[in-house]
């Protein structure tokens, strides 16, 4: 079961605080059965509940997972090894399209901003007690969410997308609930949920956004939230559509009770508009539990850690008094920054969108020139299903190009590779594609087309 590693501890916490260190340094590798409860407890004399509140502590960390009578055993991905760390080191002289990044030429200079937002601190300095947000933020941000047709509610302002995508999960949810998320989907989101004890039910989509079959059997199956990229979806570029959207308000409509939250992380980068799945298909109220969040971290760099959320009084009510108790607030020198960008960079959006657009089309008909089928109907990225991605991933490599494996996207959907042509030329977008195609073709099967 364990080989030569003893597992230590008098108290749960201490025995699952073991377990999971040895899980991250290796010693206990993914697939590793654990001892059943009994026979643990009696190897460290300790009560066997005892023993079954550390199990139940890892479960909950998203370490170990129990099947039945064949016991517990590591995760095959467990919260210590996160999917981003499937990652293939960058040779020197190989182009790097695996990271997901935006282009630095494409994101706004931050010492203009950030000089306002120093000066308006040393006209003012932010002391305790101060208010949570910056008003001028949030008016900007009200404003954005009113234009798009988003539901009027109580705003907050959090450290990015998924820093406010947890705190309303933890404070909505509870360990063991049921999460419909996309598949693939952000691979943060899906280390996430295990790591706070939910459970994730893989939803499938295409190019216009979640399947409404795929939603609605998830949610009849009895999940408690529904997770949708609105545009720019990491890792297909999927956007939903208005007719996807009006169908999905439908599904939603039958699920009253669930948490709905909508990912905006390409405003202010993309060109395709915003659709929300909060407001009601027949005009009426809006979902009675809802949040919408927008980051600046594509628009206008990943480093600026900062989201505006809009949602309901008591999911609103809930991160805010969560954020008071842990972090406070997000520093108001970002949020003045931030807020000077989103006032002086609105002009500019439409060029940074036509940019992207323009290198995401660029590779994808480089690849529909060889027959091979990409997706990437906005954002940065995009997905390419392939027979091998493990293969494919190696011979690109050998060619000079470091793509993304799948795997840190995927649950139970095909095989693929992401690509990110965000900061590539027309004619390296068309090597690449060349080269793709002529991986495909050399022993690893023909490229699904579908």
């Amino acid at each position: 079961m364990l080989g030569e590693y003893p597992i230590k501890g008098r108290r749960a916490s201490e025995i699952a605080a073991d377990v999971e260190r040895a899980v991250g340094t290796g010693e206990l590798p993914p697939g590793t059965a654990l001892p059943p409860l009994r026979d643990l407890a009696a190897d460290l004399g300790v009560n066997p509940n005892t023993v079954a509140a550390a199990y139940r502590l890892l479960r909950d960390r998203g370490v170990i997972e129990t099947a039945g009578r064949k016991g517990s055993r590591i995760r095959p991905r467990p919260v210590t090894t996160p999917r981003d760390q499937i990652r293939i080191p960058v040779p020197a002289g190989a182009v790097d399209v695996s990271a997901g990044n935006p282009d630095p030429a494409l994101l706004p200079a931050l010492g203009p901003a950030l000089a306002v937002a120093a000066a308006a601190a040393d006209r003012a300095p932010v002391l305790y007690g101060h208010p949570a947000a910056d008003p001028g933020l949030l008016d900007l941000a009200r404003a954005s969410f009113a234009a798009d047709g988003a539901p009027d509610g109580a705003l907050a302002v959090c450290s990015g997308s998924l820093d406010t995508i947890e705190q309303a999960l933890v404070t909505r949810l509870r360990p063991g609930d049921t999460v419909a998320v996309e598949d693939p989907g952000w691979g943060s989101l899906l280390d996430l949920l295990p790591a706070l004890g939910l459970r994730p039910a893989p939803v499938a989509l295409d190019d216009e956004g979640p399947l409404p079959d795929a939603v609605n059997a998830a949610l009849a199956a009895g999940a408690r939230c529904l997770i949708v990229t609105s545009r720019a979806q990491n890792p297909t570029g999927a956007a939903l559509t208005e007719a996807r959207a009006a169908d999905l308000r439908a599904v939603l409509a039958r699920h009253p009770g669930i948490l709905l939250i909508e990912d905006d992380h390409g405003h202010g980068m993309v060109d395709q508009p915003f659709r929300s799945l909060a407001a009601a298909p027949d005009g009426g109220p809006a979902l009675p539990s809802r949040l919408l969040v927008r980051s600046a971290a594509k628009a206008y760099g990943p480093d600026l850690r900062l989201s505006v959320a809009v949602g309901d009084e008591e999911t609103i009510g809930r991160i805010l008094g969560r954020q008071r108790l842990a972090t406070g607030w997000v520093s108001h020198l970002l949020q003045c920054a931030v807020a000077e960008l989103w006032r002086t960079d609105a002009a500019p959006v439409a060029r940074v969108a036509a940019a992207y657009r323009a290198r995401r089309e660029a590779l994808l008909a480089g690849l529909a020139r060889h027959g091979i089928a990409g997706h990437g109907e906005s954002g940065l990225n995009v997905w390419v299903p392939v027979p091998d991605e493990t293969a494919v991933t190696a011979a690109l490599l050998q060619r000079g190009w470091v793509a993304a494996p799948g795997a840190r996207f995927r649950l139970q959907s095909p095989p693929g590779i992401r690509l990110t042509p965000a900061a590539l030329t027309a004619e390296e977008a068309a090597r690449l594609a060349d080269d793709l195609a002529a991986v495909l073709r050399t022993g690893r099967g023909a490229p699904r087309l579908t």
